[in-house]
């Protein structure tokens, strides 16, 4: 049974797409929502026994097999459902794959079709290939920490968007999508060695292209966008909230003075990095004066590109996000992004459905990739896999 209502619901853009994304946190879940939310039918192969890790909160659209992989029946298993896959996801350390007998020349043997995504930190070679590291070791080994602070300031990791889900998970879903596209050519699936480190290096061209012209090379928290300048900043509103300001071209600066009630001909040159301090203070005196909701009255509708700085909860409500239907909230009245970005004819319809339980829905997967019924008892039998139905609500 799918795990969408057929009823009124457009084909998606990956319809029929079957993947397995080995169970992980952070990066292979995103990366498996993202194809889960535009049509892949995304199998989350989880740990048996189940493991005390914290469940996917990325968990939307997957369904869930629990199975013990490091027992040679596990393994055979997966080996089995790789046979009948598209894509395998696979979020470990190096080497920790081969250990199983699960390594991509063995995989890819068995089904030459098949993308093997390896979603890693240093990536499958190199001096740290083995280390363990999390966001803020990628980021900082990319080179792109060294920027991100304010003067005076160590650096700063931004929680861990940088590495884990844009270098990550956006990263290898859009090198599966690049593979599938080659595949519909050659008929042959491939590798993908998806490093974050790599991943976020690359999303930060600009910044190294930036820093070759001159554009970026003041120390750290001194630049155009990393706080230095005066019109791309924060400020205090006087009731404790903020406003983000990003006036950079001039005729969106004028729009910023206009509106603060200041005169440009009384001011230094915009791009007079001398004066960026004492003008970043006179614009926060003036902020400070107001409401937030006071500065949105006046520069709402304007190009000044000042902007509320709103709470989780106030972005969802805001009236521009509720106009685009920007969130979503599914049965369990839980809040979170729609998918993006938007296509015209197969857009994303995202599961409304809470995130799957660990083993919820191991046998009826293993049914569809062709196990039998008493292949799937023996299994049970010998502690390889785990069921979790939830209980009727009576």
């Amino acid at each position: 049974m799918s795990r969408r209502s057929a009823a009124a619901i457009p084909a998606m853009a990956l319809s029929g797409l079957r993947v397995l994304e080995l169970a992980g946190l952070a990066p292979a879940p995103l990366c498996g929502m993202i194809l889960a939310d535009f049509g892949a039918c995304v199998v989350r192969v989880d740990r048996a026994p189940r493991s005390a890790v914290a469940v996917d909160v990325q968990g939307r659209g997957k369904r869930s097999l629990a199975l013990d992989l490091k027992r040679p029946p596990g393994a055979a298993a997966l080996r089995r459902l790789c046979g009948g896959a598209d894509v395998l996801i696979e979020p470990f350390r190096h080497g920790v794959m081969e250990k199983l007998g699960l390594g991509p020349e063995v995989l890819m043997h068995e089904n030459p079709r098949l993308i093997y995504a390896r979603l890693t930190g240093f990536g499958q070679t190199g001096k740290y290939a083995k280390s363990a590291g999390h966001d803020i070791n990628y980021v900082a080994l990319s080179g792109v920490l060294s920027k991100l602070g304010r003067k005076s300031e160590n650096p700063y990791a931004p929680v861990n968007l940088l590495a884990d889900f844009a270098g990550g998970g956006v990263l290898c879903a859009m090198g599966i999508l690049i593979a599938l596209y080659e595949r519909t050519k050659s008929g042959k699936g491939q590798i993908i060695d998806a490093s974050m480190v790599e991943g976020i290096a690359y999303i930060s061209s600009f910044l190294w292209k930036t820093q070759s012209l001159g554009i970026w090379n003041r120390p750290r928290g001194e630049n155009l966008l990393d706080s230095g300048a005066p019109f791309y900043e924060t400020y205090r509103t006087s009731d404790g909230k903020f406003m983000a300001v990003g006036a950079l071209e001039p005729q969106f600066y004028e729009q910023l003075l206009k509106g603060l009630g200041l005169d440009s001909d009384k001011l230094p040159d915009q791009l007079s990095f001398s004066d960026w301090p004492e003008m970043k203070k006179m614009f926060a005196s003036i902020f400070a004066k107001k409401t937030q909701a006071e500065w949105c009255h006046i520069f709402d509708g304007t190009d000044a590109c000042v902007t509320p700085v709103l709470s989780f909860d106030d972005a969802a409500s805001h009236q521009h996000n509720k106009q685009r239907s920007s969130f979503i909230k599914n049965d369990q009245e839980e809040i979170s992004p729609r998918p993006a970005p938007l296509l015209s004819r197969t857009p994303a319809v995202p599961s409304l459905k809470r995130d799957p339980f660990i083993g919820e829905h191991t046998e009826e997967i293993l049914l569809e990739y062709g196990f039998t019924k008493n292949e799937i008892a023996q299994l049970y039998s010998d502690k390889i896999i785990e069921f979790n139905k939830p209980k009727a609500n009576l």
